[in-house]
């Protein structure tokens, strides 16, 4: 792979920035009217069309969201770490109000919801097998409870002899 000189690296990122050969290869330092010839030049040498691609794919990577920063993301959330700015309005009397900024912290189901998204990351979601065994213990307490199991339950109600005390 043939290496940029100077003024093609310049040409490179000014051509991603306006999208024009002949204004970047100007921009790029190359001089009047040769600046159009020099910038559609440019444009069908291999290498710099290589490098043109790769620097796009180097911005578009940075604004794309990797798997470790998501995963960053969730725990934060779920530990309650991030906070999020949130506008409310105060009243301040005699029908005045004004617009607050205030901080709130993940509410539980942000934090649950981040909890499930790690959970199912790292596979630990409960398997079939689990999930067939609570519905049977399930099925199986509510079947002694409506034919009743032979056991009394008795409720003491012990909160009149705390307060006499």
């Amino acid at each position: 792979m043939q290496k940029l000189t100077e003024k093609q690296r310049r040409f490179v990122n000014a051509y991603i920035k306006t999208g024009n050969a002949a204004e970047a290869a100007r921009q790029a330092g190359y001089k009047g009217k040769n600046a159009n010839i020099v910038g559609q030049q440019n444009l069908t040498k291999l290498y710099i069309r290589n490098a043109i691609e790769n620097r796009l794919k180097e911005i578009e990577d940075a604004q794309i969201a990797d798997a470790k920063e998501v995963m960053k993301l969730l725990t934060s959330t779920l530990r309650g770490e991030l906070e999020e700015e949130i506008i409310v309005c105060e009243g301040r009397g005699e029908g005045v109000s004004e617009a607050v900024r205030l901080l709130k912290k993940p509410s539980i189901r942000d934090r649950l919801e981040a909890a499930k998204c790690l959970m199912k990351r790292y596979g630990l979601m409960l398997s079939d097998v689990e999930i067939e065994e609570k519905k049977a213990k399930t099925a199986a307490l509510k079947k002694d409870s409506e034919t009743g199991s032979g056991e009394e339950v008795t409720i003491i109600d012990d909160s009149d002899t705390d307060q006499a005390e």
